[in-house]
């Protein structure tokens, strides 16, 4: 019951997380394009790259697992947002800006998880070591 808690309250978190960032950056930038969701999916990857270092080197209890991953970051990222998005891109004619978006989306993610991996790496490297 305690982790259906924690999954709930993380969610909840990221949730409120996902609206007022991505909120932040659509009224910061110009256009059609959806720049609030590339950037909270982009951070999210980030994070979850950050995340999963951590888990393997135990420098985060696992009890904390279900909050950070599934809850927040499971509320905080848009994937289902980034398809519909997409698709409505795609529906209203812009090839061009679909395709933009699956490619960087897709290619900065996976450059984000693995950013946040070595970044992880390099700051238990400082604190291992010590």
């Amino acid at each position: 019951m305690l982790q259906v808690i924690l999954i709930a309250v993380g969610g909840s978190l990221g949730c409120v997380s996902r609206y007022g960032l991505s909120s932040l950056v659509y009224e910061t930038t110009p256009g059609v394009f959806p720049y609030g969701t590339m950037f909270v999916n982009l951070t999210g990857s980030f994070m979850i790259g950050v995340l999963s270092e951590f888990f393997e080197n135990a420098i985060i209890p696992s009890a904390w697992r279900s909050f950070l991953t599934i809850g927040f970051i499971g509320g905080y990222t848009t994937f289902s947002t980034y398809t519909l998005e997409t698709l409505n891109l795609l529906r209203e004619g812009e090839i061009r800006l679909a395709t933009y978006n699956v490619l960087v989306s897709t290619i900065l993610g996976l450059a984000s998880v693995a950013l946040g991996i070595y970044a992880s790496r390099a700051v238990l490297k400082l604190f291992v070591e010590r």
